[in-house]
Parts: structure tokens; C-alpha cells; sequence
């Protein structure tokens, strides 16, 4: 949702970050910084992603004040270093140096750019077929926090239409999390209700997208609307 309210509600849920969707959703920059200074001191992080894995896209988001940037397609190492150079400032990465507005919402605003080096979570996701292939090389990239599935396109990439059960699908996520544990890397998955959560953290995945905020409001209001009402009268006056 485009909503500050929301993002600030669900920063005080129990949740370890937000994940702000700008490649799916109409989220606009300004409606980013908005949430970023509406969580400003609150538990969960910010991290945003963005549309394209392109340094001028991240630059922006981290700008903003996010703690972190997911890059969608990272089918590659040198998108997967790209991403990382996108996050760090010279003579590590290619960030420029413009955050006056990210310094105001950051913890440690005093040395900003070395705390955003340190503390920046650089985010790839894996959703095509081609980067499971190379899914050591991009797993092995310094500087990588996180290698995140991204289940559906997975399977549309492998002429599977979306199917979450088809076992070259779930060849593919064991390969992806093996790599991830060789090379010491987080491996992430979407997780659609608690019980899938427990049986993927038993699997070795350590980061999760939940139900989307209207995902969770939806599923807040049938439970509400399943309850016992008890006898209601048929004409309210």
C-alpha cells in the first residue's frame, strides 16, 4: 500500500523489516521516504525494492534512508556485484555521496557513509533459470547479504507457469540454498502463513516475504467475518 500509516503500524507488529515493493506496486519514491521517516526509530528496518537492478535505482532508495535494497533478476555475477557496488561509496562501490536526507533518518548519522557501508543489506533475488545455473558465482560475490527465490518467476522461467510443487522447481531451490550455505550467504523465500515459515527454517532459509499489508488485512477480516456472531436480527432500523 501506498501508506505511511501502514508502513509505521506494521513497524511496531514484530516484524524484523518492511519490504517496500517498487518493481509491483505503484510505491513512488516520495511515498518511500515518507515510510522511511515514518518508522524512523521504530524496530523493523526499511528495505525497498527497486524495479531494476541499475546503480541510479538503488541510489535513490538508499538516498531515502532504506536499510537495505533488493534487486530483482540478478541472474548474473556482474549484476550480483553490481548490486553491491551500487550500495557501497568509492573506493568499494560506485554510491554517490548525496544522503543529507538519509543521514536524518539513519541510527549513526554522525559517520553515515562508513555506517552505510557496514550496515547497507544488499538483497538479490533469484528468479530465472540462467541464474541457477551460475548460482555459484553469484553466491561466492563479496558483499552479498542475501539470496532470495523468488519462487514464481523461478517457475514461469523454467516453462513451469507458475508451479510450486513441480520437482524440477524444487531442484532448483535446493541448488540456490546449497550454494547460499557453501559460500555463507542468508537464502530467503516467500512464506505464505507461519507453518510453511517453520518447515523452510527447518530447510535452512533464515529470511521471509510474508503476506503482502493487504494480503494481512484481508486475512484479518475473514477470520473476523468467520466468527460466531450469534442470532442476528434481519432488519436493522
Amino acid at each position: 500500500m501506498n501508506s505511511a500509516d501502514v508502513a509505521a503500524h506494521l513497524a511496531t507488529a514484530g516484524f524484523d523489516f518492511l519490504w517496500v515493493e517498487m518493481e509491483h506496486s505503484p510505491v513512488t519514491l516520495e511515498s518511500l521516504r515518507n515510510m522511511v521517516l515514518a518508522t524512523r526509530g521504530l524496530a523493523a528496518q526499511v528495505f525497498a525494492r527497486v524495479p531494476v537492478n541499475e546503480i541510479w535505482t538503488a541510489k535513490r532508495v538508499l538516498d531515502a534512508g532504506v536499510s537495505g535494497v533488493i534487486f530483482p533478476f540478478t541472474s548474473t555475477p556482474d549484476l550480483a556485484r553490481q548490486a553491491v557496488s551500487a550500495c557501497r561509496y568509492p573506493p568499494h562501490g560506485r554510491r554517490g555521496s548525496g544522503a543529507n536526507l538519509a543521514k536524518f533518518a539513519w541510527p549513526d548519522a554522525e559517520r553515515y557513509h562508513d555506517s552505510a557501508d557496514e550496515n547497507i543489506t544488499v538483497i538479490t533475488i533469484i528468479e530465472e533459470a540462467s541464474a541457477v545455473e551460475r548460482i555459484d558465482e553469484i553466491a561466492a560475490t563479496p558483499g552479498i547479504d542475501v539470496l532470495f527465490i523468488g519462487t514464481s518467476d523461478l517457475s514461469f522461467s523454467l516453462g513451469l507457469r507458475g508451479d510450486q510443487k513441480h520437482p524440477r522447481l524444487q531442484e532448483a531451490i535446493a541448488k540456490v540454498l546449497e550454494a547460499g550455505a557453501r559460500h555463507g550467504k542468508f537464502v530467503g523465500r516467500p512464506a505464505a502463513n507461519p507453518e510453511q515459515a517453520k518447515q523452510y527454517i527447518a530447510q535452512g532459509f533464515r529470511l521471509f516475504q510474508s503476506l503482502t499489508d493487504i494480503g494481512l488485512m484481508m486475512a484479518g477480516a475473514k477470520t473476523y467475518l468467520k466468527g460466531d456472531f450469534g442470532e442476528l436480527p434481519q432488519k436493522i432500523y
